[in-house]
């Protein structure tokens, strides 16, 4: 049904959900899994030797350490996995990057990182959905 998953993930609680989802049906399919992190640009602003920098570098580390752990989950389950780590609009950055890898399907959590719980879907998964022109499964 999938030849190629693309996830997002910001570290949250849904995202690490979308990512066992991802993981779930790469392996159930056989198909290509990329996991994505996004440092939001609009939200730190980029880095110009300030302490601007500091924190988007933090941000990226961590971020980096997002993705190892997709692909230490992914290794375990013999799925290939390919990370992206960039600075952008997420939504933008992911959309985009469903169409650089022609994913069949984007999974993403409900609410990110920068949400309390609330009962709203995150502003970051709204938008995917209603901009990406392919299926997304939010979790």
């Amino acid at each position: 049904m999938y030849d190629t998953i693309l996830v997002g993930t910001d570290g949250s609680a849904a995202a690490n959900r979308a990512v066992a989802h991802a993981l779930d049906q790469a392996e159930a399919n056989g198909a290509a899994l990329h996991a994505i992190f996004v440092v939001d640009t609009g939200r730190y602003g980029e880095p110009a030797l300030s302490s601007t920098e500091l924190v988007v570098d933090s941000i990226e580390d961590w971020g980096r350490e997002q993705l190892d752990e997709v692909v230490d989950r992914a290794d375990d389950l013999g799925v290939d996995v390919v990370t992206r780590c960039c600075h952008g609009d997420p939504h933008v950055e992911i959309i985009a990057y469903a169409d650089d890898v022609d994913a069949d399907v984007i999974v993403l959590g409900y609410q990110g990182q920068s949400h309390g719980s609330t009962d709203h879907i995150g502003s970051v998964t709204d938008r995917v959905v209603r901009n990406a022109g392919r299926p997304v499964i939010v979790v």
